[in-house]
């Protein structure tokens, strides 16, 4: 029996959160956004992309695992900061839109690998 191999699934998490409080700082103003490009749900690519390449099979599926562990724990966080923007289903959605942008990334990864290998 093979043993699971996780890297992909924990580094998925890590970043997710990491991107989340990056995000989440950056607009509610504890972070300077003057002067830079606020990319928003685009950012949400890089996690996918990159625990797409730790992993070492179900490269998508690993990466959507993070972020869906990670999820509950960012709903968690915008409510015990005191930084009201948005209501209960709107920060659901928005939630449900950023895993669909992490899994995007895995798939941007994968596809890019194809390419490679088809250059070969």
């Amino acid at each position: 029996m093979k043993a699971p191999f996780w890297p992909g699934t924990v580094c998925s998490f890590i970043l997710f959160l990491v991107v989340f409080i990056l995000h989440k700082l950056s607009v509610s103003g504890y972070y300077p956004v003057q002067k830079h490009l606020d990319l928003g749900m685009l950012c949400f690519l890089l996690p996918g992309m990159i625990a797409s390449f730790f992993s070492r099979d179900d490269r998508l599926f690993k990466p959507l695992l993070g972020a869906m562990l990670a999820a509950p724990l960012c709903l968690l966080l915008v409510f015990i900061t005191p930084i009201p923007e948005r209501s209960l289903f709107q920060e659901v959605a928005w939630l449900f839109g950023a895993v669909f942008w992490c899994g995007l990334g895995a798939l941007c990864y994968l596809f890019a690998r194809k390419l490679l290998k088809l250059s070969e």
